[in-house]
């Protein structure tokens, strides 16, 4: 390795995280041929040789009441994590997402002298606006997804960089629809609904039945219907067993992982509020967001939203282009009605892909490339 490739230290939690990673090393190693990277990563990270010393699904959960139940095994690997860290010191720290576990190692880092990049500003714009204080003591530089997340944490004071979505930049403008279709087994005539429950074991257990009782309802009204479920890293067992009480009889697909080709390969998808709505909006599919936690978090977060959105296609829109079901609203009958009248529209449909194509446009901007310009000014490279 030569003197100018540097080391990072990366944390990045479930799925989501893995991908957004996973991109940003792939463009970082285009810059930097022998950078390597070590710390918590999944799969898709794993590939581009990422050193994983925990797995990313370690960090997949939600909310208050999931952080009580397992604070005591993260606190652990936060502490031995930064031990190691801090002993072997690398060139950067990035914390890709999974703000409530990176925050306070970035912290100890940056106190510690070793410079940190927080990688997906936290939904400031959308609900804990107390946040921009933590960024502030935690992070060197922030890099910003969406471009009005910059303007915001400079009114606080922190240095921060529009770098794009990385997935804008992976996903083809027009998608691949029947190559996604080979590619599953799907026939090129089908009517096809992705469910995506989220990659949290947490999602699954609140959202996985819903949907599948939406699927159910869906299938009564359209007989023709086929469905397909990607299966995040280490779930399968538990996404077997949602099938086994809510799916019977379901004409369904399971795959493990392959989101972004079921995505690809469907005519509507019912999804988990998340990154994989994004995933969506940018290959251009018409959605309904679901979204229900336990009862603790919701009274937690009651209150607290800045917008009047969840969903980051409506977010990025400043509008409502696809229903959100959340909490009392995500039920079986809610999510399928709204399901059966996107296949009942086909010039909603149109008029919702030239909007998610404007989007796709405006977040296409070489994320690695402008992400690797701000870790080199960091770094005085």
């Amino acid at each position: 390795m030569t003197s100018t490739d540097p080391r990072l230290g990366l944390v990045a939690g479930e799925a989501s995280g893995d991908l957004l990673a996973s991109l940003l090393l792939q463009g970082l190693k285009a810059r930097w041929p022998d950078l390597t990277a070590a710390g918590i990563g999944g799969p898709k990270m794993q590939a581009q040789g990422f050193d994983a010393w925990w797995p990313s699904h370690k960090l997949s959960i939600f909310g208050y009441w999931d952080a009580i139940k397992n604070i005591r095994e993260l606190l652990a690997i936060r502490r031995q994590l930064g031990d190691r860290l801090l002993a072997e010191r690398p060139s950067v720290f990035v914390g890709v997402d999974a703000p409530d576990f990176n925050f306070g190692l970035e912290q100890r880092l940056r106190e510690a002298g070793i410079k940190t990049v927080h990688f997906v500003c936290p939904s400031i714009w959308a609900w804990r606006a107390e946040r921009v204080t933590t960024i502030k003591r935690s992070a060197d530089h922030v890099l910003c997804l969406f471009p009005f997340e910059p303007e915001i944490l400079a009114k606080a004071g922190i240095p921060a960089t529009y770098v794009g979505h990385p997935l804008a930049d992976q996903i083809p403008l027009e998608p691949p629809r029947e190559d996604a279709r080979a590619a599953l087994g799907l026939a090129e005539g089908d009517t096809v609904v992705a469910i995506l429950p989220g990659s949290r074991r947490s999602e699954l257990t609140y959202i996985g039945p819903p949907l599948l009782q939406a699927a159910q309802r869906m299938l009564q009204a359209r007989p023709a219907l086929r469905f397909v479920i990607p299966i995040a890293p280490g779930l399968r067992p538990m996404v077997e067993a949602l099938m086994a009480e809510h799916g019977q009889g379901l004409p369904m697909t399971l795959v493990d992982g392959r989101a972004q080709d079921a995505l690809a390969a469907c005519d509507l998808t019912l999804v988990a509020s998340g990154t994989a709505t994004l995933e969506a909006a940018l290959l251009k599919r018409p959605m309904v967001i679901a979204y229900k936690l336990h009862w603790f978090n919701a009274w937690r977060m009651k209150g607290k939203a800045l917008l009047p959105w969840v969903g980051l296609p409506n977010v990025l829109a400043r509008e409502t282009l696809v229903p959100e079901c959340l909490q009392d609203e995500c039920t079986g009958e809610r999510i399928a009605r709204e399901g059966l009248a996107w296949l009942d529209d086909a010039p909603r449909r149109e008029r919702l892909r030239e909007r998610f194509l404007e989007i796709h446009q405006q977040l296409r901007c070489n994320t690695a490339r402008r992400a690797g310009d701000a870790i080199a000014k960091i770094l005085g490279a």
